[in-house]
């Protein structure tokens, strides 16, 4: 049996991967809107990701015979100022993300349990690859800056993206 503790931890984290998901699907729409579609599929991707992030953990806790809580999640913005501005955002989650995981480890090493800690380290190293590969988009978005050449290659290399990479 999984600790109470560690149950509510897994089910705030549960939250914030659906929640993150929700905020991605939101990106999408907005980039949708300003008809830069490859940009809106790399962020249907991420929603899709961050989608299977919740179900690990969703599943995980289940093996464990904890209970899972599902949570109302806020609507999800949908009006930002420039791709510049999404890609911060994303960042910005991303980084609370991976201290919100990094609390949940914590916790697990606190209270000795193994199993939590071992399933975290898929975690962990998921999270430096998201961070790295969002601040290598936004480090590009502002290079180009407003030159609508380099977005549109941008646009057309974010929409190249396949499941299962970055």
């Amino acid at each position: 049996m999984i600790k109470q503790e560690i149950e509510d931890a897994v089910n705030r984290q549960i939250n914030k991967e659906f929640s993150a998901a929700y905020v991605y699907l939101g990106m999408a729409a907005y980039f949708e809107t300003i008809n830069l579609a490859g940009f809106s599929h790399w962020c249907v991707m991420q929603h899709q990701e961050e989608i299977l992030h919740a179900m690990r953990l969703y599943r995980y806790l289940q093996d464990r015979g904890g209970k899972v809580v599902l949570e109302a999640i806020e609507k999800p913005r949908q009006d930002y100022q420039s791709p510049q501005e999404v890609f911060q955002t994303s960042l910005s989650q991303e980084q609370e993300n991976t201290r919100a995981i990094d609390d949940l480890y914590e916790l697990a090493s606190k209270l000795n349990d193994h199993a939590t800690i071992s399933h975290l380290q898929w975690f962990l190293d998921e999270q430096v690859e998201e961070e790295k590969m969002v601040s290598e988009h936004l480090s590009l978005i502002k290079m180009a800056g407003s030159d609508a050449n380099a977005i549109f290659y941008l646009n057309d290399k974010l929409g190249s993206r396949t499941a299962g990479e970055d």
